[in-house]
């Protein structure tokens, strides 16, 4: 193995390919920082135009974008509260605090540095650990899967919400929602009143950039400021020296995040933001001051960075060694194999060893990029946001949201769609319940419920089959734990009061 390893690295240190992966980086970045576009647009968009290239070339400019892509969904993130891309919802929760508070460099620069340790390990991870990996993510069946969502989905309820009940409740009104359009197990249409464009769902896109994008932006309209906020308190001209960073806590967050990223990512169909929420949640969790959480706390961007893009080489795992795509973009990766004659599977690493093991190098090498052409480059070009008055911003976000929607099907329902969810993310602000299960329940709601139908057929309906191994059970009870934490965080504070 570690022989073509080392001989397919000299393959991609070739100048043509160096220069496909910066552009692909650069292009990603682009992509993952413009609302309605991600990596995986970038992707989709290119593999059509690789036919005939090197195909070590075509996939290191796919591996460029798909870090790239990662990365660049947190300078919205940081800046304006828009997650550019579904794992950048974690970054929102202290980036933008953190610009608010006039450290939007600092942010930023913490997000790039944290993406690229996260990608370089998840790209280490890949190469040397395949093998036992696909053995664990082969340990996740059905019943396993549903198990992980419903941990997933009692954790952010509970420990990512002021008030528990709002939280379980925000929680289960995302599953309600991602009950909307076909049923996965009989094909039959639900809760769509026959509208067609919902027979598959509602986008979690759309979601995303309605409540994370358009909330602020009617924030911005309601307090009807003159000038930014951050104007007065970001320059950029001031240093962020790299030795002020709490690098300690940073480290450590980095330890507890880029583990569970990379674990999550080999899970077929979990993908990066689930990683993020889990990995958030753990160390929210664990922390000793949690109540800075949410707060502008650099911590929180580092492990919501370091997890999101830990989950980009893993999710290749299932890909490259069994044909089974880990996430959206990993799908599309497999693609950008078969267009060039690559069959996944262990004949793989036989028979093309230098271009698989070249794509490996080449999401480690671009992993690396992401410090000087992200943390340096990007904030330098993206910081100017910071500066137009918030009059001027709002309708600009808007305007921007709504061309990218747009963009995403070509289809102004979609538009009118991200409105309502713009209006449903400005009433929960003012209610007081948080976002984030909302969205994590569309995201795991549709997986946990047929893992669970499929469970039950394979036990034929006993529901003994959801617990009939030390993996599902554990799961269960941590889920059961992370239920009833609430109730003994009542019980305690009562007896301290006495």
């Amino acid at each position: 193995m570690f022989e073509p390893l080392l001989n397919s690295f000299w393959v991609v240190m070739q100048p043509e390919v160096l220069l496909a992966m910066t552009l692909g980086l650069i292009g990603g970045i682009l992509f993952g920082a413009m609302p309605g576009l991600t990596g995986a647009t970038g992707i989709s968009l290119l593999i059509p135009l690789t036919f005939g290239m090197n195909p070590v070339i075509a996939l290191s400019i796919m591996a460029g974008i798909h870090n790239g892509g990662s990365y660049g969904g947190a300078i919205p993130a940081v800046l304006l509260r828009i997650p550019g891309v579904p794992g950048a919802i974690v970054t929102t929760f202290d980036g933008y605090p953190m610009t608010q508070k006039g450290l939007a460099a600092r942010a930023v620069r913490i997000a790039a540095v944290s993406s690229a340790v996260g990608g370089m390990i998840s790209a280490f991870s890949l190469m040397l650990l395949a093998p036992p990996l696909v053995a664990i993510s082969l340990a996740f069946g059905p019943a396993e899967i549903f198990w992980l969502c419903m941990f997933g989905l009692a954790s952010i309820g509970v420990f990512l919400a002021d008030d528990t009940v709002k939280g379980l409740i925000s929680g289960g009104l995302g599953v309600m929602l991602s009950l909307i359009g076909l049923d996965r197990a009989t094909g039959f249409e639900r809760f769509t009143f026959d509208i067609l464009e919902l027979s598959d769902g509602i986008p979690l896109l759309i979601m995303l950039v309605g409540m994370y994008a358009l909330t602020p932006a009617w924030q911005m309209a309601e307090r009807a400021k003159h000038e930014s906020v951050s104007s007065k308190e970001f320059k950029f001209g001031q240093k962020d020296n790299y030795r002020d960073w709490p690098w300690k806590p940073i480290a450590k967050g980095w330890g507890r995040s880029i583990p569970l990223g990379i674990l999550i990512g080999i899970l077929p169909g979990v993908g990066g933001i689930a990683a993020g929420l889990i990995a958030y949640n753990d160390a929210k969790r664990a922390a000793d001051d949690p109540d800075s959480f949410g707060k502008g706390n650099p911590v929180g961007v580092a492990i919501a960075e370091s997890a999101n893009n830990a989950d980009n080489a893993a999710a290749m795992v299932p890909a490259l060694t069994l044909g089974i795509p880990g996430s959206g973009v990993a799908a599309l990766m497999l693609g950008g194999l078969l267009v060039h004659g690559l069959q996944p599977g262990p004949d793989l690493f036989e028979e093309a060893s230098d271009v698989v093991f070249g794509y490996m190098w080449a999401m480690l090498i671009t992993s690396a990029l992401i410090i000087p052409f992200g943390g340096v480059i990007a904030t330098r070009i993206f910081a100017n946001i910071l500066r137009i008055p918030q009059t001027m911003l709002m309708p600009l976000i808007i305007a921007v949201c709504t061309v990218g929607i747009f963009s995403f099907r070509n289809d102004m329902f979609d538009a009118f769609l991200m409105l309502i969810f713009g209006l449903i993310g400005y009433a929960f602000e003012r209610l007081k319940f948080p976002i984030a299960p909302l969205i994590l329940g569309l995201v795991l709601g549709d997986k946990a419920e047929f893992n669970f139908r499929t469970a039950m057929k394979i036990g034929f309906g006993e529901w003994s089959s959801l617990i009939t191994n030390p993996i599902s059970m554990t799961l269960a009870g941590l889920t059961v734990l992370v239920l009833l934490y609430p109730l003994w965080q009542n019980h305690k504070r009562k007896r301290k009061d006495q």
